[in-house]
């Protein structure tokens, strides 16, 4: 049998490491340590993606599809091995880079990722793959093999073009978009669905399908604000300005579903859970706000040239969307236990750091004041969000132990 909890706790596992590796990247700038930041960017995006995301998933995909298919031993022996590849980018990225073994380690993540996702299609029940939730997943799981062609072609890229060609950026933000807009997105909205689902809380056929073509639609035209940079013809800034339009709508769509049914959701979840459901689905609205506000000309100009609105918005959706997402329903599947103590921390810590970040690309955009102590306010930050992430996760000892 799957200890699924072990499982989740070694995801959380992950969180706090990359939220301890965030801080040490804000440290670098404000006190003397010896390392390589790149190398350091690397090992923790990695393991944010890849340790504490995908790792999530893989446990709440079991629960939801697989734990009655009778796969228990070849689900154990790819999770593990899964795992192995990403400790051993762990060990390689902070001192190498990109090199041998971070490339060799992060190669069999992805072939990892393709079994995964075989085992899915193939052993997860006739039954509920006719349910809306299983379709949403089904598509988050091509988008992340989608994904994969960034991270392939990088490779080639680099031994032909090299990493200042316009392909190599275009490359990593291929992966990153249907990384974070289709697989994060949709595998969310599978198992919000399938939470739905198994409270009888139902979605009319008109209004899934409606939010379900729109949604997708939104996800493959939106890759174009990717490229946005490049300063090519006004016909890409449009579909960019489309695809933002139509996600919008698609939210529209479920939210005005979700409302009829509001008395229903609110009497069939706890108030940790409602609470966090309410808070992600603003962040996935600014999100989405954001997302449009960027294919206008003059904003997409500023963006493309100021990083901090960059990292501000993947850390908006990494940790405001998708991390809060995944701790709300690891809690509602019982795979961990959250309270308000960590949650309100970590939100605090959270909502602090990106008004900081996005104050600074402000301050650079608009020629604002910039407070010369601003690397230690952001370190600052970053200390109070891994307090948050550190409570959480020395809570589920405590809970167990009890």
């Amino acid at each position: 049998m799957i200890n699924t909890k072990k499982y989740s706790l070694l995801a959380l596992g992950y969180f706090l490491l990359i939220a301890i590796l965030g801080v040490l990247l804000r440290s670098f700038p404000v006190a003397d340590f010896n390392f390589n930041y790149k190398h350091v960017v690397h090992a923790h995006s990695h393991i944010a993606l890849l340790g504490w995301v995908y790792t999530a998933f893989m446990v709440l995909i079991y629960q939801l599809y697989l734990q009655h298919s009778a796969i228990d031993k070849k689900y154990k022996r790819l999770f593990w091995f899964t795992q192995f590849t990403i400790v051993g980018m762990l060990a390689s990225f902070p001192f190498t880079g990109y090199a041998l073994f971070s490339i060799l380690f992060s190669t069999l993540f992805l072939i990892t990722s393709y079994a995964f996702s075989h085992m899915v299609f193939k052993h997860t029940p006739i039954t509920q793959k006719q349910t809306n939730s299983f379709k949403c997943m089904r598509i988050g799981l091509w988008y992340m093999i989608i994904s994969s062609i960034g991270p392939l072609a990088l490779g080639v890229i680099m031994n032909t073009l090299g990493s200042t060609s316009s392909w190599y950026r275009n490359a990593i933000y291929f992966y990153l978009h249907f990384q974070y807009n289709g697989w994060f997105i949709l595998a969310l909205f599978g198992v919000l669905i399938y939470v739905f689902e198994r409270h009888d809380i139902k979605i009319s056929i008109t209004g899934f399908n409606r939010f379900y073509i729109y949604i997708n639609l939104g996800v493959i035209l939106t890759f174009t604000i990717s490229i946005l940079w490049m300063g090519l013809h006004s016909t890409i800034n449009g579909l960019a300005g489309i695809g933002g339009l139509i996600q919008i709508v698609a939210l529209v769509f479920l939210v005005r579903e979700l409302y009829r049914q509001k008395n229903e959701i609110k009497a069939n979840f706890t108030k940790v859970y409602y609470w966090i459901l309410k808070i992600t689905l603003i962040c996935f609205s600014v999100k989405l706000l954001l997302q449009y506000a960027g294919t206008f000309p003059n904003n997409m100009e500023a963006i493309s040239s100021n990083i901090d609105f960059i990292i501000g918005y993947l850390h908006w959706v990494f940790l405001g969307v998708v991390s809060l997402t995944l701790l709300g329903f690891l809690n509602y599947f019982k795979l961990i236990k959250l309270t308000k103590t960590g949650l309100i921390i970590y939100v605090f810590g959270f909502l602090l750091l990106e008004a900081i970040i996005f104050y600074k690309g402000l301050a650079i955009w608009l020629n604002l004041h910039l407070p010369e102590n601003y690397l230690f306010y952001i370190l600052i930050s970053s200390i109070v969000l891994l307090i948050g992430i550190l409570v959480v996760f020395v809570q589920q000892f405590l809970f167990n132990k009890d």
